[in-house]
C-alpha cells in the first residue's frame, strides 16, 4: 500500500482538483468532505460535486449556528443537486451539561469551552466519520498557528483516518478569488468582517490587521483556538 509520504511526495505540485480526483475515485464510499459551509469547505464541495456529484458530504449542527449556515446548507444543496448530510449531538449529554455549568458555560473557562466543543461537535464528528478511510477537510496553513505545520496528506491518530487537506497551501485570496470565479454561493457574513464562522455565541467580526481566526473565541489565547475537531495529535507516517 502507498505510504502517505509517498502520497504526500507525488501529490507536491498537484492541484486541489487532480488530488480530489484520485482520492475520490481510489477511496470510493469510504471518503467524505466535513464541511463547516466556510469558504474552503464551500470551494471543496464545487470541485468534489464537479468530479463526483454523488460524494458524501456532511455538516455538523451544533444547535449555535448563525441563521445563515443553515440558509448556505439549502442554497448548497440547490445548486449541485445534493444532500449535505446533519449531524447533531447527543442531546442528553447538552441537557446535563446545560444544567450543571449554565447555557453559556463557554465563556467562564477554557475547559468548559472545550466540553462544549467536545459534546457539540467532536462526538458527533466521531459518528460521521465511523467506516471511513479518507477524511476531506478545508484547512489551510495560514489559517492560524494551530495548523501551520498540518500537511496535505495527514495520518489523524485521534479518529484512525487518512485526513486530506486539499487546499492545505492555498491563501486566503486564492479561495476568494476561487468563490467569485465560479459563482460559488458563501456565507454573507463573510462580507461583514466574519472570516471564521463558527458557533453564534462563540464568533464574532474581526477587526482590520487582526488575523483570520481572531474572531473565534476571542477571549482565549491563540495556541488555544481549536475545538478539538483539529488538535495536533497526529502521526505522519
Amino acid at each position: 500500500m502507498t505510504s502517505i509520504e509517498e502520497l504526500n511526495n507525488r501529490f507536491s505540485n498537484s492541484k486541489p482538483e487532480e488530488v480530489l480526483d484520485y482520492f475520490l475515485k481510489a477511496f470510493n464510499g469510504n471518503i467524505a468532505l466535513s464541511s463547516s459551509l466556510s469558504a474552503e469547505d464551500q470551494v471543496l464541495t464545487h470541485m468534489i460535486c464537479s468530479i463526483d456529484n454523488s460524494a458524501r458530504l456532511f455538516t455538523l449542527d451544533t444547535g449555535r449556528l448563525f441563521p445563515e449556515v443553515y440558509e448556505l446548507i439549502e442554497t448548497t444543496n440547490k445548486k449541485y443537486g445534493i444532500s449535505i448530510e446533519v449531524y447533531f449531538p447527543d442531546f442528553q449529554k447538552v441537557q446535563q451539561m446545560v444544567r450543571e455549568k449554565g447555557i453559556n458555560l463557554f465563556y467562564e473557562r477554557v475547559e468548559y469551552r472545550k466540553e462544549c466543543c467536545n459534546i457539540r461537535k467532536v462526538e458527533p464528528l466521531k459518528r460521521a466519520l465511523a467506516g471511513l478511510k479518507v477524511w476531506i477537510s478545508g484547512l489551510r496553513k495560514d489559517q492560524s498557528v494551530t495548523r501551520f505545520s498540518s500537511k496535505l496528506i495527514e495520518w489523524d491518530e485521534k479518529y484512525g483516518i487518512i485526513k486530506l487537506n486539499p487546499l492545505i497551501n492555498w491563501t486566503e485570496d486564492q479561495v476568494w478569488t476561487y468563490i467569485h470565479s465560479n459563482n460559488i454561493p458563501y456565507n454573507p457574513l463573510h462580507d461583514k468582517g466574519f472570516k471564521s464562522i463558527g458557533c453564534q455565541p462563540c464568533t464574532r467580526a474581526i477587526q482590520p490587521g487582526e488575523e483570520i481566526r481572531a474572531g473565534r473565541w476571542w477571549w482565549e489565547q491563540p495556541e488555544q483556538k481549536e475545538c478539538g475537531i483539529h488538535e495536533r495529535r497526529k502521526i505522519d507516517l
